[in-house]
């Protein structure tokens, strides 16, 4: 009997080891390196921050991290001890607790959110037969050959890191700002570029026109740049160094260092140090006043990032009422001058739409409905057409350039007309109409009032059909027959025919409603002066 009861311990817990052997082994943190077959959500791994993978330093980890929402998370590679993220797999699509990173036995690796895929690599049909997260940060999917088939340095979100080489073709992204525009850098046409992501994309800074970078080989064409220490710099397609930007006065070689592009439209640099993530003083533009959302919309940035309403739209209440730029059924559309001594960020760095006088520089953005704003340079003749706008900026010294701003033509107070359009107000014609009409329609109803009274005196009112006495008479027996007023009127083509004459008498009262019997000549004395007997 004892060793039966050992037997059944001894089952409960083999059976109690499967059945929780899954969980145990998804909880447990891998070092370098993970094979198929795995899979799991944050809370298989929810005891170690939801991390389950660890470069060899443990400097780096790879799991799912709670954003702002605790309820979702992202898919990220963390610099461990500050907790700062470098990458995400799903910015756009965080998942919840219980949805699975898988990488299942045939290579495949992918994040689902229930039952869709929201991330994979993209392996070219390639199996992965290892994940590995290098001391470096960079995420690599390995092959059966150990070549490397993907790797997160490759594909980068919004962030660089020290050693990671940004190329050609590679974009960083910010995060969405309140308004939903997101700001990119990328290298392009032998330089490097920060853009606002309007609809045209509008540049607003480039390292060869930043005046804080050393040039240590003139002529060439950045295609590669890599943050080395405390600067970033900048090579030619050959690795021939051309430019440094000098970031920070901390020289230490060691030190890890980060490239963040916000979604304020500014790009930040952090050393990550311990548990602290240490930010330098040097950001990119260095003008607060050269964001595309330094203030709001139309509004002119100046000063310590002072924000104020244009002058063209002053008396519009800062608003240009056009909602949709080529949606007509609001109206026509008018210039109106901006102000005097304004900039606008992408000037610099966007080519002119054409060439002209100002006349046809105004021409052309009335007549291309999806231009919101225009900058006219009077010394070349150079004109810009946008069809988006953003913050404009003041200067102190002149801009050399005229700016319009595109605005319903709807009879607003502003004076400042252009393009052909008349700045005057308009008659006030639909106030006569309305005041008018009221007039008309009270005249009318004040004479059908008094017609209306003058017809109720001319006819006579009808006696009261009955009373406490004629209910009183009409119950005693014996009584003559008894008629009406409206009875004797309809009898007598409203007293018009006179009944025959006789001995007839009255049994009741002057002033009674109801008749007895009727004398005539009584009758027709009365009748003659509508009276009622």
């Amino acid at each position: 009997m004892e060793s039966w009861k050992v037997i059944r311990f001894l089952g409960f817990i083999s059976i109690s080891i499967i059945l929780i052997s899954d969980t145990c082994v998804a909880s447990v943190r891998t070092i370098g390196k993970i094979t198929p077959v795995l899979q799991g959500s944050q809370m298989n791994w929810i005891d170690n921050d939801g991390l389950f993978l660890l470069s060899n330093s443990s400097d780096f980890a790879f799991g799912f991290q709670t954003t702002q929402d605790v309820t979702l998370f992202l898919l990220v590679i963390v610099h461990l001890a500050t907790r700062t993220p470098i990458w995400s797999a799903n910015r756009g699509s965080p998942v919840t607790n219980s949805d699975k990173f898988v990488f299942n036995q045939d290579g495949k690796v992918f994040l689902q959110k229930g039952d869709n895929v929201v991330w994979t690599v993209n392996t070219n049909g390639k199996s992965v037969s290892a994940i590995e997260l290098q001391d470096s940060g960079n995420l690599v999917m390995l092959g059966d050959d150990s070549s490397v088939l993907w790797e997160s340095f490759s594909h980068p979100t919004d962030t660089l890191i020290s050693n990671q080489d940004f190329v050609e073709g590679m974009k960083l992204v910010s995060n969405p700002s309140s308004n939903n525009l997101s700001y990119f850098l990328e290298i392009k046409s032998g330089d490097m570029v920060l853009s606002a992501g309007y609809p045209t994309p509008q540049p607003y800074w480039s390292m060869s026109k930043d005046e804080r970078k050393t040039i240590n080989k003139s002529g060439g064409k950045v295609s590669l740049s890599t943050l080395i220490a405390n600067s970033w710099r900048f090579y030619d397609q050959n690795k021939v160094l051309l430019w440094q930007f000098v970031f920070s006065a901390n020289t230490d070689a060691n030190a890890t260092w980060i490239v963040v592009i916000g979604n304020d439209g500014f790009i930040s640099f952090s050393n990550l140090q311990n548990d602290t993530s240490a930010a330098s003083d040097t950001k990119i533009p260095n003008n607060p006043c050269s964001t595309p959302e330094s203030c709001d919309a139309y509004y002119v940035c100046s000063g310590n990032n002072r924000c104020q309403c244009s002058e063209g739209l002053n008396a519009r209440n800062c608003r240009t009422g056009i909602v949709s730029p080529c949606d007509h059924s609001k109206g026509s559309t008018k210039l109106v001058d901006a102000g005097d001594d304004l900039n606008y960020f992408a000037l610099p760095y966007v080519p002119s739409s054409s060439k002209s006088d100002l006349s046809g520089c105004k021409a052309s953005c009335l007549g291309n409905c999806s231009c919101l704003a225009l900058f006219f340079q009077n010394s070349t003749g150079n004109c810009f057409l946008f069809d988006s706008i953003g913050t404009f900026q003041s200067s102190d010294q002149g801009s050399g350039y005229v700016a319009y701003i595109k605005v319903l033509n709807d009879g607003g107070a502003d004076t400042n007309g252009g393009g052909g359009s008349s700045s005057q107000k308009h008659f006030p014609y639909v106030v006569i109409i309305v005041i008018s009409t009221v007039i008309v329609i009270s005249c009318l109803l004040y004479l059908a009032f008094r017609y209306y009274r003058n017809k109720k005196k001319r006819v006579p009112q009808s006696p009261q059909e009955t009373s406490e006495e004629d209910n009183f008479l009409e119950n005693l027996s014996g009584m003559p027959v008894r008629f009406s007023y409206s009875d004797l009127q309809n009898a007598t083509n409203n007293f018009s025919v006179k009944l025959g004459q006789g001995g007839f008498w009255l049994s009741l009262p002057r002033g009674s409603s109801r008749w007895n019997s009727v004398g005539c000549e009584e009758v027709g004395r009365h009748w003659s002066g509508q009276e009622r007997i």
